[in-house]
């Protein structure tokens, strides 16, 4: 973070300063570290449009150019923490709104170390990427067996799907640090690592990915019983290992798949219960126990079964329901 003689120079105008001062290259690993005495690396992004914002959640997702090239930056409010409250009071500037009886409300100015927003910069970006964090109208679609063989898969084999940056993970390439767990068996082995929606400090948003390590798998709908010793092996040891690392028993995860996925290499959702993840919800997340006795049930569920899922409006694969009448 930018300390604050630059950022009152920054606020000035002071251009010869801040010509001298070095570039920051969002593309590098500097922003891991301390980034005082660099330029902010966003101090080049020129906003085109905000695409959505969310005062609840208090986030906003904002499409741009950043040193010429397309990006779409994420701000999210990081939330309150219980170990931070005593410095929170007594630090804080307290500035009166309004006062009634027993009722006032202020406006709680924190330390700037108590006042992060986590911000995640994708760039270049591509159209894909805008469309994704776009506002749009959601539909519900019910695909059966049938349709996912003649629409839907056709459809994900004709697109440029990138599921290369899993790839890294798995190859140890990128975020090898951040990786919790690994069963490095290459037929019922996995990852386990956070997802950058989870800040890793208070466990009531706790939030993990289990990758798996088999390229062959694209989404729920490649799963039969051959992948049974897979699944339970994913929940047995993605739970186990985040009770040893976390202290979080099974009875207050939450382990679920998403369909439609939102890259298509298979990957299982670990979030604690109390936590409404993004997705959670019964029109798109499928819970692995469920998945599991399902195929023990009928071998070829998810080859058979109608599935439900949303898709925006954008969504070519929208455009091909349409276009097959089945919308």
């Amino acid at each position: 973070m930018a300390d604050t003689k630059h950022e009152l120079d920054a606020a000035d105008g002071n251009e010869n300063d801040a010509a001298k001062r070095p570039r920051y290259d969002p593309n590098s690993d500097q922003g891991n570290g301390d980034a005082s005495g660099l330029e902010s690396p966003l101090s080049g992004f020129k906003t085109t449009t905000v695409l959505r914002d969310s005062a609840r959640e208090k986030n906003m997702f904002i499409h741009g150019k950043l040193n010429d090239q397309e990006a779409v930056i994420i701000l999210e409010k990081t939330p309150i923490r219980e170990d931070i409250l005593l410095e929170l009071f007594r630090c804080s500037r307290l500035n009166l709104d309004m006062s009634n009886d027993i009722y006032r409300t202020y406006q709680l100015q924190p330390p700037a170390h108590l006042n992060e927003i986590k911000t995640t910069v994708i760039c270049p970006a591509t159209e894909k990427h805008v469309k994704k964090y776009q506002l749009q109208e959601t539909y519900l679609v019910e695909e059966s067996g049938e349709d996912y063989r003649s629409i839907t898969l056709p459809y994900i084999q004709s697109q440029s799907f990138s599921v290369q940056w899993v790839y890294n993970i798995l190859d140890k390439k990128a975020e090898a640090e951040r990786i919790v767990y690994e069963d490095p068996d290459q037929e019922l082995g996995f990852v386990l690592l956070p997802d950058f929606k989870w800040d890793q400090k208070q466990l009531n948003d706790l939030y993990l990915i289990a990758i798996v390590h088999r390229r062959d798998i694209k989404s729920l709908r490649d799963l039969n019983v051959l992948h049974l010793p897979l699944l339970i092996n994913i929940r047995k040891k993605g739970e186990e290992n985040i009770f040893k690392r976390y202290g979080v028993t099974a009875n207050k995860l939450k382990v679920y798949l998403h369909y439609q996925p939102s890259y298509y290499h298979l990957h299982v959702h670990f979030t604690a219960l109390s936590y409404e993840a993004p997705g959670c919800g019964v029109e798109r997340a499928h819970l692995l126990s469920d998945v599991i006795q399902n195929i023990q049930l009928d071998y070829e569920y998810y080859q058979s079964r109608s599935l439900s899922f949303p898709l925006r409006a954008d969504d070519g694969l929208l455009s091909k329901f349409r276009e097959a009448g089945r919308l």
